[in-house]
């Protein structure tokens, strides 16, 4: 069954529900040059295309707002320093801390690592990266990535973004080991990096399994991380 939900912009209420993994949000007739056009819903593609449509003012804060995500976007671009500046920022503005915020940067810059290699030793498909990333998971965690967020009642939300601490720990040592494992062996191939990927994640599994067996808990949360902000878990508030 879909679920509607309601966003806002600027103090709108704006109608939106996920169809087939993708956002879509309810549009009403609106007028342009060419008439009214009568839309039911368009995806976030197709709202971007028509607002910048629109010749009304009522669309200028809409259009002001693309203009500078596009802008922020080339600046990016040509200095990748600032879309890292951009994303501590982000995470410190949802309430993660430092210590945390600093794991998850290291993580992004290990998977984006592991990625080229994917890229250069033969992943053409977004199907391969999938693939790669559930054997890692898996063989770390015992669990594949969807299995993981329906551990933790996510939905579209990036799952590392709602790991603790450890759980970032071991995902990156499951990555990292997979990264080394290509470079070393000059793997090529989807089955040869299918074995690599397996491989390092059982590094980081057995890994996690000593940890476990030490503290007598599981590693593995269903705990969603910032279901409340790190700020308030310390001040107990």
């Amino acid at each position: 069954m879909e679920t509607y939900k309601i966003a806002i912009f600027k103090g709108k209420k704006i109608r939106k529900i996920i169809y087939k993994n993708e956002w879509w949000f309810v549009i009403v007739p609106i007028p342009t040059e060419g008439g009214v056009q009568k839309l039911n819903c368009a995806d976030t593609e197709g709202v971007f295309r028509i607002i910048q449509s629109i010749p009304s003012p009522k669309a200028e804060p809409f259009k002001r707002w693309l203009a500078k995500v596009g802008y922020e976007r080339m600046q990016e671009i040509e200095n990748p320093e600032l879309a890292t500046k951009r994303t501590r920022m982000l995470y410190k503005l949802k309430g993660y801390s430092d210590d945390w915020i600093e794991k998850r940067m290291r993580g992004i810059a290990i998977r984006e690592e592991l990625t080229d290699e994917w890229q250069k030793r033969g992943a053409k498909e977004e199907r391969d990266y999938e693939i790669l990333t559930a054997e890692i998971s898996k063989a770390t965690f015992g669990i594949i990535p969807s299995e993981y967020k329906k551990l933790k009642g996510l939905k579209r939300q990036n799952l590392r973004d709602h790991m603790d601490d450890f759980e970032l720990i071991f995902n990156m040592l499951g990555e990292r080991a997979t990264t080394e494992i290509h470079r070393t062996e000059n793997s090529k191939g989807v089955p040869k990096l299918k074995a690599d990927a397996r491989a390092g994640g059982d590094i980081a599994g057995g890994a996690r399994k000593k940890l476990e067996k030490r503290l007598g808990r599981s590693v593995v949360s269903d705990k969603n991380f910032l279901s409340k902000p790190e700020d308030k878990k310390i001040s107990g508030k």
